[in-house]
């Protein structure tokens, strides 16, 4: 198990405070995880899942302002952040699999589920196939499928597309970094104006990192096609099946300005999970918890109360 260095204090913005990290073996690869620090030990355990083309970083300050109240760990997956690609780990459901491996090695209790976007929608197969592991369900702009056709949806069915996929993502790397930076942000997060220093810089340093890892083109495409798969299944085999065997308290978060997820199905999402909570954000875009960290606090206080 391989440690690596965190900056912590008081005196730092939390958006920057970058918790300590480790790697723990499973199924058969060196999944970097970060602890939320200060945390005590008997602490109920928490498990913060990225979306696509996210990582550990997404969940900093959240985890930071609750290490009061669980013991909290995020982890880099396959192909994100620090972790390494794994074969085989690109859908939803795989990912879901790893997740639980990962809380069979770490916890002995149930856990406080966190994940966004294409987290939310492996955090939704994880709950629905080991519900007696999950205490509760924090989920942010999950990816689940939307009937609505939206010009996001023609840009993940190019990325799912062979070959054109590909394409689409050289086509992206060749615009200039700035340029790529400022779309990105646009497409992130409702008002990147708004957002403190360090959350810009730790976006920017992210960006920049995906670009020096020769597996990220990749791990973005898989991840984009897993999504799509997702809204392509059968009923009785969906995610929206799965939501309604999931009965433990399910808090929903959507943001207003939102460009990836349309906020709108936060209806149905409520409907379909049998014990749910809404909390809608019309100023958030899609990771409440970097923009709104304070917010999706007490929600997530308000939910286990």
């Amino acid at each position: 198990m391989e440690s690596y260095g965190s900056v912590t204090g008081t005196s730092v913005p939390l958006g920057a405070q970058e918790w300590p990290a480790r790697t723990v073996p499973v199924a058969g690869i060196d999944l970097l995880v970060r602890e939320v620090p200060g945390a005590a030990k008997e602490l109920p355990p928490a498990l913060f899942v990225h979306g696509l083309g996210g990582s550990s970083l997404n969940w900093t300050a959240l985890g930071l302002l609750l290490n009061d109240t669980v013991r909290g760990i995020a982890p880099d997956l396959p192909g994100f952040g620090r972790t390494p690609p794994l074969a085989g780990i690109g859908g939803i459901r795989q990912q879901a699999d790893l997740l639980g491996q990962l809380m069979d090695a770490e916890f002995d209790q149930p856990v406080h589920l966190f994940g966004n976007s294409m987290g939310g929608a492996a955090a939704v197969a994880l709950a629905a196939s080991r519900p007696e592991q999950i205490a509760s369900l924090t989920l942010i702009s999950p990816a689940l499928p939307h009937p609505r056709a939206s010009a996001v949806a023609v840009w993940f069915a190019a990325l799912a597309t062979p070959r054109l996929g590909k394409v689409v993502l050289d086509r992206s790397k060749r615009m200039p970094f700035d340029k790529r930076l400022e779309v990105g942000l646009s497409m992130v997060f409702g008002d990147p104006r708004a957002l403190p220093p360090e959350v810009l810089r730790v976006y920017e340093d992210e960006l920049r990192r995906r670009d020096d890892q020769p597996w990220g083109s990749q791990a973005t495409l898989d991840g984009a096609r897993s999504i799509l798969l997702s809204y392509l299944a059968p009923p009785r085999r969906s995610l929206w099946a799965d939501a309604a065997r999931i009965d433990c308290p399910v808090q929903l978060i959507y943001g207003g300005k939102d460009r990836l997820v349309d906020a709108r199905i936060r209806t149905k999402a409520q409907r379909a999970f049998p014990n749910a909570r809404l909390l809608y954000l019309p100023q958030s875009g899609h990771v409440a918890q970097m923009e709104h960290p304070e917010l999706v606090e007490k929600a997530f206080r308000q939910l286990i109360a």
